[in-house]
């Protein structure tokens, strides 16, 4: 094959295995193999620079940095969207339309998740991407072609699939769709930029917009975009399009992204419907919405509804409650959690976000306070996501009263009045009183002690907890299994019989797992997963207590950090103290299989994920009796998943176990797997 024959073959290949991983998310040949593709295109077109094209895949990231975007006029407007946000507004947008089309015709509707990203449109002539521009104010946009080139989820070159003539490509056409940041990226990037000293991004959305108005390319470049397809602005050619299905359906043929979770529908109680699961499961959709776009199936009827004041009358937006909202920090109060680390609270003006009036934010650490740069009374951008805790985002300075309090670090507890100590290797600072000293310590220890995922006592919350350690009934967990019905009577809101329930729920928690255990002790930076770890690893308690931090660095994801802080605490005679008495008091466990063992179980090395809601076992339940066989289990589905379980309201999880043919059971399923394996309910 000579060289010009192999150039093509390599630009087909490398678009082939692109589309593979960033549109289907199943890659086929290893990075390494790739990097090896794309390292000989290069090569080649370095030896014959006048071979290079527009579309070739090594000019994703090639072009030099702009001094400026240029201005680009729209062939049809990129319209603006009417809203609703009730049921009763969406009927009334479908009856406009109705009596607009008259004769009452049949509309079947088309909904979308409305992605909070930047709309762009994309121009390809003979199938090639000639230009990418921004909406702008809907007529005139940004030139930000060399930047969209970067993103490796826009084709360059749209190839037919699904067994389509290449011929069906149109001569010239333009595709609109959503740049955005998934979030899990998103997090990824803020976290890589905390860790090198660099600004984060403030949201997705101003991420993704912030990336695609680089002047420099390779920037854009570094950061983790990609796009869904919608629409098409206008088509020149034979095929012309019935409908928003039809054009989504051969959208995905030529190799872009377009939504899975968009539907067709033709009765209003089915748009409503998905408009209300799609809002119960924002969340774990994985990108951020701000509500569903609403549209008429029927491009014929989009033509004959026409537009008025630069929206469509043919689609509407269903808005959610906004997640972002302006408010004024009152105050920073400063939170003892249970390993004494001090975290600053804002007090805010109360303000409706995220579907719920917010008065209270985290601020995380003093890191955090200041690279907002938060003062007293200051203007701030508050975010709430569903269940995750409020969260100041960033501070609008340019509203600061003059000689606003900055906010600083209290050098006392404000519970003991023990010295806040900060080392110099850590974000955290902590009051040093400790457990005995610190009753903010003492109470958070035994809330932890007590909690589902640790000793699971039913019936002891927070503010049961609270008295008995200002009364001084309890100080540390062993004294909950010397606790007297007569004592917990005399507490305010107890009567006999709530006071023997959590009684018998104390008494049931004597026997326990290693694992659940582990974790009820607090030890700094142990959670659940590394639990599990320890507790397989060492198979039971002395041996774990006998461990240095060498032997603790042997153990799957425990690092020099954690071990050190695991064997800091079995060598104080303080906390061990705490763990003896505990014993004494009848807490006890069955000892884990040994890791020597681990190999042996019937899942071992294969990873499971868990879905949806399961009716005879909790998702925790589930999960450590997978583990009891081998298994790991992940939140994420990914080629390397062998199962995943999936219950009532499974979602993207679900659909992406189906997309890339990995094998689902239902809750009975599992059921069935676990009794054969003798680990049924208990």
């Amino acid at each position: 094959m000579n060289s010009k024959a192999r150039l093509v073959e390599l630009r087909a290949l490398i678009h082939h295995h692109n589309h593979r991983y960033h549109v289907l998310d199943d890659p086929e040949i290893a990075d390494a193999e790739y990097d090896a593709l794309f390292d000989e295109l290069t090569g080649l077109e370095t030896e014959h620079p006048d071979w290079i094209t527009q579309d070739s895949p090594s000019q994703r990231v090639g072009d030099t940095p702009l001094s400026e975007f240029t201005s680009v006029t729209h062939e049809r407007p990129m319209l603006s969207l009417d809203k609703c946000t009730t049921t009763q507004e969406l009927a009334d947008w479908l009856l406009r339309c109705r009596n607009r089309l008259g004769e009452e015709p049949t509309i079947a509707l088309f909904c979308e998740p409305k992605i909070d990203g930047v709309a762009v449109a994309l121009v390809y002539v003979e199938g090639v991407l000639t230009l990418a521009a921004t909406r702008g104010d809907g007529q005139t946009g940004e030139d930000i072609t060399a930047n969209v080139r970067t993103i490796g989820s826009v084709p360059l070159k749209l190839a037919a699939k699904n067994g389509r003539p290449a011929a069906d490509v149109p001569p010239r056409m333009e595709v609109r769709g959503e740049i955005y940041m998934p979030l899990a990226d998103f997090e990824r990037f803020n976290e890589q930029a905390r860790a090198n000293d660099q600004k984060p991004l403030i949201n997705p959305r101003n991420g993704a917009a912030g990336s695609l108005r680089q002047l420099d390319p390779k920037l854009t470049a570094q950061r983790p975009l990609t796009m869904y397809a919608y629409s098409v602005g206008w088509v020149e050619g034979d095929w012309q399009p019935l409908s928003q299905s039809e054009v989504l359906e051969r959208l995905a043929d030529w190799g872009f992204r377009v939504n899975s979770e968009s539907g067709r529908f033709e009765e209003l109680d089915d748009v409503q419907r998905y408009v209300d699961d799609l809002l119960a499961r924002r969340d774990a959709l994985g990108y951020a919405i701000d509500g569903t776009v609403i549209k008429v199936d029927s491009l014929d009827q989009q033509r004959r509804l026409g537009a008025v004041t630069r929206k469509p009358r043919w689609a509407v937006a269903y808005k959610y409650p906004a997640e972002e909202a302006t408010t004024k920090l009152l105050d920073v109060e400063f939170q003892i959690g249970r390993t004494g680390a001090v975290t600053p609270v804002a007090r805010l003006e109360p303000v409706f976000v995220g579907g719920v009036t917010v008065s209270n934010a985290t601020l995380h650490n003093m890191d955090e306070v200041a690279r907002l740069d938060l003062h007293i009374g200051d203007k701030v951008l508050v975010r709430r996501a569903g269940d995750v805790i409020p969260q100041v985002v960033s501070v609008i300075s340019s509203r600061r009263k003059r000689n606003a309090e900055a906010i600083s670090l209290p050098r006392s507890c404000p519970v003991c009045g023990s010295p806040i100590v900060r080392a110099d290797d850590e974000a955290v600072a902590r009051c040093s009183g400790g457990i005995k000293r610190c009753s903010a310590q003492r109470k958070e220890s035994l809330k932890h002690f007590a909690s589902r995922l640790a000793l699971d006592i039913e019936g002891l919350g927070d503010k049961l907890i609270e008295q008995l350690v200002s009364v001084e009934l309890v100080a540390e967990p062993a004294d909950l299994f010397g606790l007297e019905q007569a004592a917990l009577v005399g507490l305010e809101r107890m009567g006999e019989k709530s006071a023997g329930k959590i009684l018998r729920s104390i008494e049931s928690s004597r026997t326990t797992t290693l694992p659940r255990f582990i974790y009820a002790l607090g030890i700094r930076e142990v959670g659940e997963a590394t639990a599990q770890n320890l507790a397989d690893h060492f198979g039971d308690l002395d041996a774990l207590v006998a461990a240095d931090a060498a032997a603790l660095e042997n153990v799957d994801d425990v690092g020099p950090v954690v071990a050190a802080n695991i064997a800091a605490y079995f060598a104080s005679t303080e906390t061990l103290g705490v763990v003896q008495r505990l014993r004494k008091a009848g807490v006890s466990w069955p000892n884990v299989q040994p890791a020597a063992r681990a190999a042996e179980l019937p899942l071992a090395g294969q990873t499971w994920v868990l879905t949806g809601t399961l009716e005879r076992l909790t998702r925790d339940e589930a999960k450590a009796r997978l583990q009891r066989l081998g298994a790991k289990v992940a939140g994420t589905v990914s080629k390397k998943t062998h199962r995943v379980v999936a219950g009532p309201g499974a979602g993207s999880k679900l659909s992406k176990a189906q997309s890339l043919d990995v094998p689902v059971l239902d809750e009975a399923g599992l059921l069935a797997l676990l009794a054969e394996h003798d680990v049924a309910l208990d």
